[in-house]
């Protein structure tokens, strides 16, 4: 058990740096790309011509959604930045996750019966506030009504309906999300002590 950890240990640690200097050098990519685009390095010199071979496989796909989202091209730099931003969070995220599952789950089977259960109801709260942060993120970006988006909704909408209800929306902004989020905490915080 303990050189399971240990290995997810030492990728998490190798993980790091190497998320951080992609999330660098497409940094720097995508600010020659944008120069590019917006024409403040001359688009038909050497530099402009290297960073479009190196730029484009990333920012053309990103391109093409932005403008079918009515957004500027040349903002695809920015948007392909983001999400590679956010591709290695949830991958360091997930690592994290997948470590500190196997101890629950070993610490679980040492506790018996009731430690298994305590494991179900954690993993319950998890897939919840996960399920809250996918719907929030593809309300932004859209795929509400993909299959993912229809799973998600499933997971969450019977609890933020009801919320709905309740709360007060702030302009365009549903705060309900928030709120399901430290509701949930606090019941799992309370279910916690009571087992």
């Amino acid at each position: 058990m303990e050189s399971i950890v240990a290995a997810f240990d030492l990728v998490v640690r190798v993980a790091r740096p190497v998320v951080f200097g992609i999330i660098v050098v497409t940094a720097v990519v995508c600010v020659l790309a944008w120069a590019v685009r917006t024409r403040r390095i001359n688009p038909f010199g050497s530099v402009a011509r290297v960073t479009r071979r190196i730029a484009d496989p990333l920012i053309i796909p990103v391109e093409r959604r932005v403008v079918r989202a009515g957004g500027m091209p040349a903002s695809a730099p920015w948007w392909a930045l983001v999400a590679v931003a956010l591709a290695g969070l949830a991958l360091l995220a997930l690592l994290g996750f997948v470590r500190d599952s196997i101890i629950s789950v070993h610490f679980s089977l040492t506790q018996g019966p009731l430690g298994i259960v305590r494991l179900l109801i954690l993993w319950t709260f998890v897939v919840l506030k996960a399920a809250i942060i996918v719907r929030v993120v593809m309300s932004w970006v859209g795929g509400t009504y993909s299959t993912i988006g229809r799973v998600v909704i499933g997971l969450t909408e019977w609890f933020l309906a009801p919320l709905r209800g309740v709360m007060p929306r702030l302009g365009p902004i549903d705060i309900t999300p928030l709120v399901a989020w430290f509701l949930l905490d606090i019941l799992q915080a309370i279910i916690a002590r009571v087992l």
